[in-house]
């Protein structure tokens, strides 16, 4: 019980973003963490590309985006329902930013983006596959100011369906460079405290969050044992919060090839009906969480 009043809690205060760190690129990744007390594991290949084009002159960017997901769910628990179809999800966003600049060095952008994510079991893409995502964001970015300690400051506010609720939820985040060759950021859904050494190598520390949420286009029906009640599962949705360390080496000064090996501390797998209330949790046992990829940045 406490663990779901603090998933909601974190996501009534923060959200997590469609796209990771605002300076990325393009990013190429590999996710893997097998489910402890379990036969259950999760592997999800991420691969996304944005590409900024110039307006004008002042500062203005549209920036297109398109970005996969392939999760492959090994589901092996014992149900009452089939789940051979519940192993492999797949989504695919289109997104696009509208970015220019304000007074007094701030940032404003504007995203707006739409998401097809399923199991794809039935025949085509059907309605309940959509999902659609809204950002105004304000920005602030001192990173090149060398006359003081660099920061950056991000606020917002984002809307998405896949959170259920029907009002845009707020976003920030803030960087700092406090110490020669330390940085920390404060925020969702990464906080780390990074230290570089050798040039081109990064080492830190960090709490992060990760997830998923795909429709099930074949709904499963399940009794519950306790109520003697017959529910149906309409989507299948993944929170999970986690600490571990990372390492980072920069193979030019925008291509980065990243690791990060962690442990959950909040790991919540559960099917849920249309209203977005949980009718099965599939796992919640803490495990060892695995990350690595390359990534393009600024």
């Amino acid at each position: 019980m406490f663990k779901k009043y603090l998933i909601v809690i974190i996501i009534l205060i923060f959200i997590i973003p469609a796209h990771s760190q605002v300076s990325d690129l393009a990013r190429v990744e590999y996710t893997f963490f097998p489910q402890r007390n379990s036969e259950n594991s999760f592997r999800r290949l991420r691969i996304f590309t944005k590409y900024p084009i110039k307006l004008n002159d002042k500062g203005a960017y549209l920036v297109p985006g398109i970005e996969y997901r392939n999760v492959n769910f090994i589901f092996r628990d014992q149900t009452t329902f089939d789940t051979s179809d519940l192993e492999r999800f797949s989504s695919f966003e289109s997104s696009l930013i509208y970015t220019f600049k304000l007074k007094n060095n701030w940032r404003i952008a504007v995203q707006a983006g739409a998401i097809i994510a399923s199991n794809f079991e039935g025949e085509g893409i059907e309605e309940d596959d959509a999902l659609f995502t809204g950002s105004l964001l304000f920005l602030k970015d001192k990173t090149n100011d060398k006359r003081i300690k660099p920061w950056r400051l991000i606020l917002g506010l984002r809307y998405s369906t896949t959170a259920g609720r029907p009002f845009p939820l707020p976003f920030i985040n803030y960087y700092r460079e406090f110490y020669p060759n330390w940085s920390f950021s404060v925020g969702v859904p990464k906080s780390n405290i990074k230290y570089y050494f050798k040039k081109k190598n990064a080492f830190q520390g960090f709490v992060t969050l990760d997830g998923f949420f795909a429709n099930i286009q074949n709904n499963r029906s399940l009794t519950d044992g306790i109520a003697q009640k017959e529910k149906v599962a309409n989507n299948i949705s993944m929170t999970i919060a986690l600490a571990g360390l990372g390492y980072e080496r920069y193979l030019t000064n925008h291509l980065v090839v990243y690791s990060y090996t962690g442990f959950t501390l909040i790991n919540d797998i559960r099917l849920r009906n249309d209203n977005q209330e949980d009718i099965l949790t599939i796992n919640d046992q803490n495990s060892l969480y695995i990350r690595a990829g390359l990534k393009l940045k600024l």
